[in-house]
């Protein structure tokens, strides 16, 4: 007898040959997951393919288990994550990428292992143990990544972990009550706190397509969450102006004693240029910093929507 709901969002950005892909392996997978009822969310973030019409053709053969929302352009998958765990109704809500590079074998398990009464945990999580196939430089970066915000951050942020996790209602809900519009979901699923065990794996090349993720793209995701996560940057700024200041006053002192003593002319234009630009540097590296919390605090207080929904098997249309 089915007496538990588990949801899975799915984030999609121009997927169209991996949607149905994932959907059969995941069936074939649920026959491993007794009494458990199965609830997709296809969120489409704004893809420029086909992917709407996989989604529309998937929830027209199985209207009971499979939905899906539209945003109305790219949002960015944040936000489609978001979106999709405002929608989703289970017990337990897991998040999987549809390229199925998160193993679908690790669904009874991790299902087991939060049903298990010995148990405290509520959230399995996973993470990568390698990264093969991916290249070099952005591997190095990513590991960089890591121990850097491990290093300048608070809360921790599990070297290699995926979104794909399964949680329970009462952690979806603590992570939904983070309405924040600028999110970094590796560090609100470590903030809200809750028990969470991880299981390894080695890299998986997707199913299908190719990723929409650039260098570029990685990188700003990195910045928003050390921004997010830490106020570091602002220490160092802090730190890197006042070490200035100091060193000013040493060298201004050592000036005007070197003109008492040997009453040498204090140094021509090509220093105090060097030294202005060299000031003016440390200056625009501050601001920069302190620019880029602001622009924070200004997306923020706008309360702009995370996203906008266009169109959904459910609801027609929507903001949040």
């Amino acid at each position: 007898m089915t007496n538990k709901v588990l949801s899975i969002v799915v984030p999609c950005y121009n997927e169209q040959e991996s949607i149905p892909l994932f959907f059969d392996a995941v069936e074939k997978e649920s026959v491993n997951l007794p009494n458990v009822a199965l609830e997709y969310w296809f969120i489409n973030d704004g893809s420029s393919d086909n992917t709407l019409k996989e989604m529309r053709k998937l929830q027209k053969a199985h209207p009971e288990t499979v939905h899906y929302a539209s945003f109305s352009r790219n949002f960015g998958k944040e936000a489609a994550l978001y979106c999709g765990l405002q929608k989703a109704t289970g017990d337990y809500v897991t998040v999987m990428d549809v390229d199925l590079q998160d193993p679908t074998s690790f669904l009874p398990k991790m299902l087991a292992i939060l049903e298990d009464p010995e148990n405290d945990y509520d959230c399995v999580g996973t993470r990568r143990t390698t990264r093969e196939g991916e290249p070099v430089i952005r591997s190095a970066f990513a590991t960089l990544f890591y121990k850097l915000i491990n290093r300048i951050s608070d809360t921790e942020i599990v070297n290699g972990a995926r979104d794909y996790r399964l949680m329970t209602r009462q952690m979806v809900d603590a992570v939904l009550s983070m309405s924040e519009y600028n999110r970094f979901s590796k560090g609100i699923f470590s903030w809200v706190g809750f028990n969470t065990k991880y299981l390894e794996y080695t890299n998986q090349e997707r199913v299908a397509g190719k990723t929409s993720w650039n260098f570029w793209g990685l990188f700003k995701y990195s910045l928003d969450g050390i921004i997010a996560f830490s106020e570091a940057p602002l220490s160092i700024a802090t730190f890197v102006g006042f070490l200035s200041f100091v060193g000013s006053l040493f060298a201004i002192i050592f000036i005007i004693i070197r003109a008492l003593i040997y009453g040498d002319p204090t140094a021509g234009w090509p220093s105090t240029i060097s030294i202005v630009l060299m000031m003016g540097g440390i200056q625009l590296f501050c601001i920069g910093i302190l620019g880029k919390y602001l622009g924070k605090i200004f997306l923020e207080v706008k309360n702009r929507p995370i996203y906008i929904v266009k169109e959904s098997d459910i609801f027609s249309s929507k903001k949040d």
